[in-house]
């Protein structure tokens, strides 16, 4: 079993097209995907804790 693709947070912040300022703004408002610090103190999210959280979203808009 291959392990989860993580992304660095500057994928998802290209990806969603959102600023690190805006990003950090909505995770204080407990909003955002679930976000994983490594030893070393960077960010990763898990591809599919993006897609869920993505989802989730897009059928709140509809």
């Amino acid at each position: 079993m291959a392990a989860p693709r993580m992304l660095k947070l500057k994928e998802v912040l290209e990806e969603i097209d959102m600023s690190r300022a805006a990003f950090y703004r909505m995770r204080a408002r407990g909003h955002g995907p679930r976000l994983i610090k490594l030893p070393n103190g960077q960010l990763r999210v898990r591809r599919g804790d993006l897609d869920a959280w993505l989802s989730r979203h897009e059928e709140a808009a509809a």
